[in-house]
């Protein structure tokens, strides 16, 4: 495994972006930034060996902060949404930022984990990013150490490890937020790619998206993905989920999940170009959002503009609101525990 550092710039405060690139020995990339300890670029071969980019990305180191996307990155100290901005842990209530809708958590807020540079190094074959989020930092309690880490092998495996520790009881959900599109990030093409989930029911939610607390089953909806189909079958479905994300932008619950272990979710799969992505994880949900706000966000690492759905983010994760959802699987750590949580994504081609 080859890896590279460059600096890619500076930031008004004079610290560096470091930009790394990971070169396995089939000449497959990906590229990662301090900025939110992210994905910026997959490079990998199609079922004729042909190379591409099939993560979406910017051209400029200066678009990561503060984007709408959250493009690639890592968000935190909780990803997804909580409802009203608030939860109650151990009988304190703890007000966060409001940053969706006006009223409600999102990504753990505006100066989240996603718009800060984190600490980085590399560790033999890996890339290990790492932050410490303070006590009180968007209204979250205790002090919190993450830790990112990249492992990139010659089999086209990118996995992600998510470590965390805190000097107090917290709630944590960290996860990945790069957006996929399987023929090449300057290619299109995304509403045609085929997914797979290995998912019996969805989170329903409110018209603002926060969850019940409720399941709902797939069968008979345009949420069944247990047999694959293209993401563009049934987006513009005339169904009420559909109407609240403007698309796909919901949460499902992984059959067989259990806390620990590595589930095989599913795969994406680009039919024009062969190319396979796998998804493996020990998280118990997965987030599926078709990019249906994409416009007007930065331009392209190719240099075109991204329209809606031009990306797929595939958020392995909690569940959303679950601070709030005395049912849903815990997502409290306490001081003396280790929060660790793996993705895995395997590129092949079919």
């Amino acid at each position: 495994m080859d890896i590279e550092q460059n600096i890619w710039g500076f930031t008004p405060e004079g610290e560096a972006v470091i930009l790394y690139t990971m070169t396995n020995g089939a000449g497959a990339q990906v590229r990662l930034s301090n900025i939110g300890a992210g994905i910026v670029s997959i490079v990998v071969p199609d079922c004729e060996g042909r190379m591409a980019d099939v993560a979406l990305g910017y051209d400029d180191f200066k678009s990561y902060f503060n984007d709408g996307p959250c493009m690639g990155k890592t968000p935190g100290r909780f990803a997804n949404r909580i409802g009203f901005a608030r939860f109650t842990l151990d009988g304190k209530e703890y007000r966060l930022t409001r940053n969706c809708n006006g009223r409600h958590h999102l990504h753990g807020g505006d100066a989240g984990f996603a718009n800060k540079l984190w600490d980085s190094r590399v560790e033999t074959d890996r890339v290990v990013f790492s932050l410490l989020s303070p006590d009180g930092d968007q209204g979250y309690p205790g002090d919190l150490d993450a830790e990112v880490v990249y492992d990139w092998n010659d089999d086209c495996e990118l996995e992600i490890t998510l470590y965390a520790r805190t000097s107090a009881p917290t709630v944590v959900n960290l996860t990945n937020h790069a957006y996929f599109t399987l023929r090449g990030e300057a290619e299109g093409g995304l509403l045609e790619n085929v997914l797979k989930l290995n998912a019996s029911c969805f989170l329903e939610t409110d018209a603002d998206q926060i969850t019940t607390g409720r399941r709902t089953p797939v069968e008979g909806t345009p949420m069944d993905f247990r047999e694959p189909k293209p993401l563009g079958r049934d987006i513009n479905a005339d169904y009420e989920p559909l109407r609240f994300g403007y698309g796909y932008d919901h949460c499902w619950a992984i059959d067989g999940w259990e806390p620990g272990r590595l589930t095989d979710f599913g795969f994406l799969y680009d039919p024009q170009s062969g190319r396979r992505m796998t998804i493996r994880s020990t998280q118990p949900g997965v987030q599926i959002y078709t990019g249906n706000w994409l416009e007007g966000c930065p331009r392209s690492i190719s240099g075109h503009e991204y329209r809606n759905r031009d990306g797929v983010a595939i958020e392995c994760q909690a569940f959303p609101d679950s601070p709030n959802k005395p049912e849903f699987p815990s997502v409290v750590l306490r001081p003396g525990e280790i929060y660790e949580q793996r993705i895995v994504y395997r590129f092949d081609t079919l």
